[in-house]
């Protein structure tokens, strides 16, 4: 368990630091040994997570605190809680506000595969309306504060009745959410999930603005397999990079 309290601390300074999550979002982990369990920080902000004494563990079933005496907690933990029990491979999941990739949740436009490194599993990336969702009695702030609206977000990562399907997924003027196999491999795709946004956006801006420009050719659905391949044995390069950027700044500290 050190080594993954490590690794979650690491990958909380991570994201915070390539502007992934700032004072809000969250990462989460499996447990390694409990299944029905996952891994969250207290209600506060990632950059500040230092020990595992600002790790709470919850249970899947329904996001409650092993511990009923743990801190509090994040209100939308039910985003980690519902995907983990919807789709037993998932090992972690992060939720982001990244300003990169917000506007394609409400702007219409799809946000497509224009780096291989981006990891996604479809030729477009679905988009989570919360407001095709809401019941009665649910504050519409746009979070997902409860079960219902978590397991109804979760069913996006699939695109049938059956098993995962996506790697992330859009979420309407909100941000988006991100799953993986483990923290590095989810931390790597949240980072290139916004950084394909930039590149997307400033291609979009090239086509309309230069009389030279052509169509922009995202990667083909035929070349997505292989290159999510590839992502999945090559996250580890930009991770010890990464661990090593975040040791090297006085702003994080990790004693786990």
């Amino acid at each position: 368990m050190e080594s993954l309290h490590k690794s979650f601390i690491s990958g909380c300074h991570i994201l915070h630091y390539h502007r992934i999550l700032d004072a809000y979002g969250h990462l989460s982990v499996r447990h390694p040994t409990r299944n029905d369990v996952f891994l969250m920080c207290r209600s506060m902000a990632p950059a500040t997570v230092s020990s595992r004494l600002d790790i709470i563990e919850y249970y899947i079933e329904d996001a409650s605190p092993v511990d009923p005496g743990s801190p509090l907690g994040y209100v939308e933990r039910f985003i980690h809680s519902e995907i983990y029990k919807r789709y037993s491979d998932v090992q972690s999941i992060i939720h982001s506000h990244s300003p990169d990739v917000v506007p394609y949740s409400i702007s219409g436009v799809p946000l497509q595969p224009c780096v291989h490194l981006a990891g996604f599993l479809g030729k477009k990336v679905p988009n989570f309306d919360i407001l095709d969702f809401y019941e009665t009695g649910d504050v519409r702030d746009l979070l997902i504060r409860n079960r219902q609206l978590g397991k109804q977000l979760a069913s996006y990562f699939s695109s049938n009745s059956g098993g995962l399907t996506e790697a992330v997924v859009l979420m309407r003027g909100h941000g988006f959410t991100v799953v993986g196999g483990s923290i590095e491999e989810c931390v790597f795709r949240a980072i290139y999930t916004s950084e394909n946004a930039r590149i997307q956006s400033s291609a979009l801006a090239l086509s309309t603005a230069h009389p030279l420009a052509t169509d922009i050719k995202y990667i083909h659905e035929t070349e997505i397999p292989a290159s999510t391949a590839m992502t999945q044995w090559s996250y580890m390069r930009p991770w010890k990079l990464w661990v090593q950027e975040v040791e090297a700044t006085s702003l994080y500290t990790n004693l786990a």
